[in-house]
């Protein structure tokens, strides 16, 4: 089963009111106040706001359960506020009480004022849900334990030494974390929480554990990693219902040999402790983590363990980003990637030593495979060589951003195998609160990449006949009789859900419902031997005893046909108060409508489109210190505000696009318009067209630099960038052609932004590259690509006050940096070239010298520059390879990019 992202069902919650886009139109002039989610710890004067509201006393104010507010105010207005949320706000389910808004020089989060609450918050008879993260508790305030009905309590990142022993008394506690406090010991009623599902008390300073803790039964995941266990109680085998067991990073010399029989145990993390023995139980397991213990090692008192003949020293490998392939030997070896990818090559995993390659590569259409369900959550790893079969499987992590929708989805590692893609049994792994590994095991290498995707329940139908049914939504199920196959055969189903307000907004009728999309695939033979009967619930509020047949339609669609059809009149639909049934020979995609429409096949369709579309705004945005670099991005409408508030303190421009609707996958281009174009040569860019994909969980966004033939010395050139559908056109039209196609009926057309170039006074010449007098460059080669001027400029534009950092990770010495900063001390833009085109006229010549600038690029937190540099190399190495080909010089490779090797398919349609 892959697995599934799940959290706290009201933390999930509290955290959606972060960009909630529902908003009635009496809340518009209150932007913080959104249906009855109130966001104030992105505003100055949260406290402040927060009173004036309470003292007014709107409608809207009586409606909110979800209030966020920031602890980086004055301690009493702070106090003063709380103290009035019973009375005014008294059906608050979620109260995120958070500091971390703020950073101190280095950059890290600092706390806030928070160090008690008001007697008086014990009074919130509906509050399940209570984050105090990033506070400066000392001790837990007395109120939170008479907060019966409290689900959720989040306290990370406080000054907690100790935890009351009343904690316990909390009877619908399901989620607790403690995480970065300085918690020394944990009070035997912990284990009085026979409700508490999740337990994180990571990075503490725990060295013993109450062997109460066994008496968690409902547990489900307990974090421990990062304090000071020694030891660990006997009571721990209790925990039966125990999923995820971290233990790593602490100073353990011994487990309890049981903990392989928890029957429901998938991951026990032991990485980075002192165990030098462990039971065969524990070494034999797969779910079992032990990178980093001195395993077989002898202690120092004790005599050498035969331990040593089982698991010898793997060797452990950081790859810097100028290296691309590492070997591997029947030792077996651990190995990081300079992108963040770690594998784990067991011993014996081969029985010869083997170079591995490796590559990052940009997501297109063409490579990256997407049901049309799917979402994508990361670039593609390619590892070579391909389809090489391992003897043990070799273990691969993949970091990506978790997915805000997480309901009823799941996210899995997919891979392509010979020439079809399948999904790899996977499982999620935190790094930070936003970042997760994908964990999977990789049988052969190919491409990698992670897919959010609707969950997704499989069986092997024997010939006696079985029952499937849905995970995420009980109600659906699939019945197999006996005889229905000879052989077995592989049946999987994903559902999917439409909100019933945008069905009624796309019909134009309030008591329009539909049920669950139910997606059904199968292996083997198109057809059963006997009918399969397929159980759907009813439409969102209807019932089989008052629903009128007439308007109940059932849809079916195959792939891949344009329209849906109705076959509600080919099928015999068996109603119950809940549900219907119908039988079928062969799977396909089925939905039930209920509404007075006649014609519903073309319906469905728009209204499938309807649940795959994102609707995004697009924008262009100026650097304030150079206009001549142009940043364009494509945002998901949530992430458009936050995004804004980040940019604008560098960049300057016009208001985002008008909202226009894209799929996952969508290809667009940029074409820059009236006397501007593009500054120097880029792997995406044809003919002055920037060539985009849409993905909604990537950035979707490119920077460039502009220049213009007009005259900037006379008047300031004011241009356009305009955004079209699809790939950029064989024969790039004139702009006078683009505008007529602008106001044609089926328009490619997106949105037009202006972008204006300034006068250019007397004085004033070009700036970039102004003064310089250097040689041709030689960095890189032609197989590894070559860096131009051109393209050392576009670097040196987008460093910034950065410059400083990469500087030093290049080698260029403290004092150097010093004299340039001097010399050119009222010029940044000065500084940045000088600093790096002095550096490349000395690594001229020399290997390894753009890897080294990527690497520095890297180290510096300026990853965004460098996937731009590699996107440079990219291109050239592609012209390096098509010339040598095109020259019989070599052979071609099917794993080159541009090769005649079989490309993936086209995203599945089922």
């Amino acid at each position: 089963m892959a697995a599934t992202v799940e959290g706290p069902e009201l933390e999930a919650a509290a955290a959606a009111g972060d960009a909630s886009e529902d908003s009635d139109a009496g809340s518009r002039a209150l932007p913080f106040l959104g249906g009855n989610r109130l966001s104030l710890d992105l505003y100055p004067g949260g406290c402040q706001q927060l009173l004036h509201l309470c003292v007014q006393q709107p409608l809207q104010l009586l409606q909110v359960e979800f209030l966020r507010l920031s602890t980086h105010e004055d301690p009493q207005l702070l106090e003063a506020t709380l103290a009035q949320l019973p009375q005014s706000l008294s059906c608050l389910r979620s109260l995120v009480l958070k500091g971390g808004q703020r950073r101190d020089t280095l950059g890290a989060c600092l706390r806030g004022a928070l160090t008690n609450l008001p007697a008086g918050l014990s009074g919130l008879a509906h509050l399940a849900h209570l984050d105090l993260s990033f506070n400066s508790l000392e001790t837990l305030p007395a109120c939170v334990l008479q907060m019966r009905g409290l689900g959720a309590l989040l306290l990370s990142h406080n000054c907690l030494s100790e935890l009351p022993e009343a904690l316990g008394a909390l009877p619908a506690l399901t989620f607790l974390t403690v995480t970065h406090n300085r918690l020394q010991t944990l009070p035997p009623a912990l284990g009085a929480l026979s409700t508490l599902q999740r337990l994180d008390l990571s990075q503490n300073l725990l060295d013993t554990l109450p062997p109460e803790i066994g008496g968690l039964g409902s547990l489900l995941e307990l974090n421990l990693a990062s304090n000071r266990l020694q030891s660990l109680p006997a009571s721990l085998v209790g925990l039966r219902s125990l999923r995820l067991l971290v233990l790593h990073s602490n100073l353990l010399a011994s487990v309890p040999a049981d903990l392989a029989r928890l029957p429901l145990l998938t991951r026990l993390d032991l990485r980075d402790n002192q165990l030098r023995d462990l039971p065969p139980e524990l070494l034999d397991a797969p779910f079992v983590r032990l990178q980093g213990n001195p395993l077989g090692e002898a202690s120092p008192d004790a005599p050498s363990s035969p331990v040593a003949a089982l698991i010898p020293e793997m060797p452990r490998l950081f790859l810097t980003s100028d290296l691309d392939s590492f070997p591997v030997t029947p030792r077996g070896c651990s190995v990081t990637l300079a992108c963040g990818v770690r594998l784990q090559f067991p011993a014996g995993a081969t029985a010869t030593p083997i170079t591995i390659r490796y590559r990052l590569l940009l997501p297109e259409p063409g490579l990256v495979p997407l049901g049309p369900h799917d979402a994508l959550l990361s670039h593609v790893l390619e590892l070579q060589p391909h389809g090489v079969a391992f003897q043990q499987d070799v273990g691969l992590w993949l970091l990506f951003t978790p997915p805000r929708a997480r309901r009823c989805r799941e996210v899995v590692v997919r891979t392509r195998n010979d020439n079809s893609w399948g999904d790899l049994e996977t499982y999620l792994e935190e790094e930070a609160p936003q970042r997760l590994w994908a964990h999977c095991q990789a049988p052969h290498f190919s491409w990698f990449l992670v897919v959010s995707r609707p969950v997704s329940n499989a069986c092997l139908v024997p010939p006696e006949g079985t029952l499937l049914c849905s995970s995420g939504h009980p109600g659906v199920k699939v019945i197999f009789p006996p005889g229905a196959t000879e052989e077995p055969r592989r049946v999987s189903m994903q559902v999917v859900r439409m909100a019933g307000r945008e069905l009624q907004a796309l019909l134009g009728e309030p008591e329009a419902a539909v049920s669950p999309l139910l997606c059904l695939s199968q292996s083997g033979p198109p057809s059963f031997l006997r009918p399969v009967t397929v159980q759907l619930p009813l439409p969102s509020g209807i019932t089989g005893l008052s629903l009128d047949r007439s308007r109940l339609h059932l849809l079916y669609w195959a792939p891949p046909a344009a329209t849906w059809d109705d076959i509600t009149a080919q099928v015999v639909l068996e109603l119950t108060h809940l549900y219907a049934r119908f039988q079928v020979t062969h799977f396909s995609w089925y939905w039930l409508w209920y509404t007075t429409k006649n014609c519903v096949g073309g319906l469905a369709r728009k209204a499938w489109e309807r649940l795959r579309l994102h609707r995004v705004n697009l924008i262009a945005l100026q650097r304030r210190r150079d206009p001549e670099q142009v940043l364009l991005q494509c945002l998901p409408q949530n992430k458009v505000d936050a995004t804004l508030r980040r940019l604008l303190e560098r960049y300057r421009g016009p208001e985002p696009s008008d909202t226009v609707e894209m799929f996952e996958g969508e290809e667009f281009f940029a074409a820059f318009e009236r006397g501007i174009d593009v500054d120097a040569d880029r792997p995406d860019c044809v003919e002055g067209r920037i060539c985009f994909v849409f993905y909604s969980h990537l950035k979707n966004v490119k920077e460039v630099y502009v220049t213009t033939t007009l005259d900037r010395e006379a008047q300031a050139v004011r241009g356009q960038v305009s955004f079209y559908r699809g790939t950029v056109p064989v024969q790039v039209p004139e702009e006078a052609e683009a505008a007529r196609q602008r106001k044609g009926a089926d328009t490619l057309w997106m949105a037009t932004l202006p972008i204006k170039l300034p006068r250019l006074r007397g004085s004033e010449g070009p700036r970039r590259g102004a003064g310089l007098s250097l040689a041709p460059l030689n960095l890189g080669d032609a197989e590894t690509g070559f860096l131009t001027q051109s393209n050392l400029l576009s670097v040196a534009g987008r460093l910034g006050l950065d410059w400083p950092a990469v500087a030093l990770h290049l080698g260029v010495s403290y004092r150097e940096v010093q004299r340039i900063r001097h010399e050119f001390r009222d010029d940044l833009d000065e500084q940045i070239r000088h600093m790096l085109f002095s550096w490349a006229e000395r690594q001229a010549g020399q290997p390894g010298a753009v890897g080294l600038l990527v690497q520095a690029l890297e180290q510096s937190d300026r990853q965004d520059v460098a996937e731009e540099v590699r996107a440079v190399l990219e291109l050239g190495r592609r012209k390096y390879q098509d010339g040598i080909r095109r020259t019989g010089l070599a052979p071609k490779d099917p794993a080159l990019p541009g090769s005649s090797a079989p490309q993936p398919p086209e995203p599945a349609q089922a």
